[in-house]
């Protein structure tokens, strides 16, 4: 019989314990989508499926949360499809200033979000440019930008030459060794660099709310309706975006462990 070990038991227990920590918000927004709110949605008063029955039924919710996944998708890929050039550029050429740019990229991800959101509010101002829908996207694609190429170049840099070199070899083309070699090779770090920017444009409030005007997105409209208790229908929404979320994660991990087996076959 094994003797019970305090050090053991440690680990698991103290993991179990910032588990419960960190999920214990999400299952109250599940849980308070469920409830019959009314007017305000802070204290609980009864079971009711209504709220998904017409997740819209709180005023201005699906417009804001329409007006983030649109904020999201578009700045995400032009994020991307920026980040990712960046990235190549950096890694595979040599220029001047090449050092300095590569700090530079980093300045977005440093500063605080409060001084990066009023400067951008002042340079808009400053141009005469209406805050809005638009100014969200810019603003949310210059920050991302900067995530993009983290991931992106650390995927560039340990790809093998060799392979593009066979491609070459083979008398193919620049553009078609970058499409049916390069790009597929890197596609596992553009496709997470995308997931982060959509998840760091969809959550952000303070540079948004610098730079929204009279637009409103999801986090400023759960802001807003703090301190009367978030309304049970935008809870409705969070959860149906943590559960796709997590789903896409369990298909992924589905297709990796199956192309692992196939692979172990061979």
């Amino acid at each position: 019989m094994k003797h019970f070990s305090l050090g053991r038991a440690f680990v698991p227990v103290m993991s179990a314990i910032v588990l419960i920590y960190l999920l214990l918000p999400i299952l109250h927004v599940i849980v308070f989508s469920f409830n019959d709110s009314g007017r305000n949605n802070i204290l609980w008063r009864g079971f009711t499926l209504r709220n998904w029955e017409n997740p819209c039924g709180a005023p201005q919710v699906c417009t804001a949360f329409g007006n983030s996944i649109l904020i999201g998708v578009v700045a995400t890929v032009a994020a991307t499809a920026l980040g990712t050039m960046i990235a190549i550029a950096l890694v595979r050429y040599r220029f001047r200033a090449r050092s300095t740019v590569s700090l530079l990229l980093f300045t977005p991800m440093a500063t605080p979000e409060v001084v990066l959101g009023a400067g951008l509010a002042a340079q808009f101002l400053l141009a005469g440019v209406e805050k809005g829908v638009g100014t969200i996207i810019l603003a949310h694609t210059m920050f991302c930008i900067s995530y993009v190429v983290v991931a992106v170049k650390a995927r560039v840099a340990s790809l093998d030459p060799a392979i593009e070199e066979a491609g070459r070899d083979l008398y193919a083309s620049p553009g078609q060794v970058f499409w049916r070699v390069t790009l597929p090779m890197l596609a596992p770090g553009i496709i997470g660099a995308a997931l982060l920017s959509f998840a760091l444009s969809f959550d952000d409030f303070i540079i948004t709310n610098f730079n929204s005007g009279t637009a409103t997105t999801f986090p400023k409209f759960i802001y807003v309706s703090a301190l009367k208790g978030v309304p049970a229908q935008a809870n409705v929404l969070a959860s149906i975006v943590f559960v796709s979320a997590l789903l896409l994660v369990v298909v992924v991990q589905m297709v990796n462990i199956s192309k692992r087996k196939r692979l172990a076959r061979v």
